[in-house]
């Protein structure tokens, strides 16, 4: 006889008479309820209802609805962290590197992974260029790098600069005195800086109160001096002692 109408399939609008399946509150011929997105079918699996009343497989649903954790890059179902703009499985939510997890829900984020503290210390935080330590507190930028104010001091004698200038050689500070002496522009007799006129005398330069006689102690005016074992005298001096 005539198989009786199950009635109609949701799929394809003809009539069922054999094998029905019933799913999302409507019939289906068995082989046309089917994902929508690949066309596995569905039977007697586990599917997912869209909002448009679409059925799909549980990978396609999962491919085009759920998010996916920034650090396994699978699909999240149940519960989950948003940070850095991004979705994460509650267990998956740990520092980037040594996989610990965050104490009090605290990281420290760099190049849109998070990290504890330790490892982002060690890795991101900007070192002192004095000490090699990393640069926390009062830190001073300068020559491009970062330093601890006590370790920003002059390369050659060591003392801190506490605000004062500093001077520029090859990339390291100096202090004023120092940075003169490495440009071979200190006085040769009081080691301070010259500015402006001097006297070069004996492979050296002098302020011009410093260039003195080394019997009499008396400047000796216009640069004339004698040489005698490296050191300069006066006329009338050298005449007398030599």
């Amino acid at each position: 006889g005539t198989q009786p109408n199950k009635g109609v399939c949701e799929f394809c609008k003809q009539p069922i008479y054999g094998e029905v399946m019933q799913a999302m509150n409507t019939t289906w011929h068995p082989e046309h309820f089917v994902c929508f997105s690949c066309e596995t079918p569905l039977g007697t699996s586990a599917f997912y209802q869209t909002d448009d009343n679409q059925p799909h497989c549980e990978n396609c649903y999962q491919k085009m609805f759920c998010p996916t954790c920034a650090f396994c890059n699978k699909p999240i179902h149940n519960r989950c962290v948003t940070a850095l703009d991004k979705k994460w499985h509650v267990e998956c939510f740990k520092c980037n590197s040594c996989c610990a997890s965050f104490s009090g829900g605290s990281f420290y984020p760099s190049n849109g992974m998070p990290y504890c503290q330790n490892c982002y210390t060690t890795q991101f935080a900007a070192k002192c260029s004095g000490c090699g330590q990393i640069a926390t507190g009062n830190v001073v930028n300068a020559l491009n790098q970062k330093w601890h104010q006590q370790c920003f001091a002059c390369t050659y004698c060591k003392m801190p600069f506490n605000g004062r200038p500093f001077f520029p050689k090859d990339g390291k500070p100096y202090c004023q005195q120092h940075y003169h002496m490495q440009a071979g522009s200190n006085c040769a007799g009081c080691q301070q800086p010259i500015q402006g006129q001097c006297v070069d005398a004996l492979g050296k330069r002098w302020h011009v109160n410093c260039f003195c006689c080394s019997y009499c102690y008396n400047p000796i005016s216009g640069g004339g001096y004698s040489e005698q074992n490296g050191q300069a005298y006066c006329h009338e001096c050298y005449n007398a002692i030599f």
